[in-house]
C-alpha cells in the first residue's frame, strides 16, 4: 500500500505540481507570453521527473504527499494572486 500511494504522488501529486508551475510562469515572467508557455512546458517536463524521483527519494509516503501539496500551493499562489488583480 505504500508503493501504490508513492506510486500515485508521482504521478498525480507530479503532475498536478509541474502543471502549477507551468501555468504560473508566463504569468510572472517578462516578454513574448507565447514563447514562455513554450519554455515553461518543457520546464514542466523535467520538474515532473524531478518530483517523481524525489516522491521516491522521501523518508515516507506521507512526506512525499506533504511536500508536493507544499510545492503545488506555493506555485498556485502567483496564479491566485494575479487572477485576483486581473479580475474586474
Amino acid at each position: 500500500m505504500r508503493i501504490l500511494s508513492r506510486v500515485a504522488a508521482a504521478i498525480l501529486g507530479g503532475f498536478i505540481f509541474a502543471s502549477a508551475v507551468v501555468a504560473a510562469l508566463p504569468l510572472l515572467l517578462p516578454g513574448s507570453r507565447v514563447e514562455w508557455v513554450l519554455w515553461s512546458t518543457l520546464l514542466g517536463f523535467a520538474l515532473w521527473t524531478a518530483a517523481v524521483v524525489w516522491v521516491f527519494a522521501a523518508r515516507s509516503a506521507t512526506r512525499a504527499w506533504a511536500g508536493l501539496a507544499a510545492a503545488t500551493a506555493i506555485a498556485c499562489m502567483p496564479i491566485i494572486v494575479l487572477a485576483k488583480v486581473a479580475a474586474p
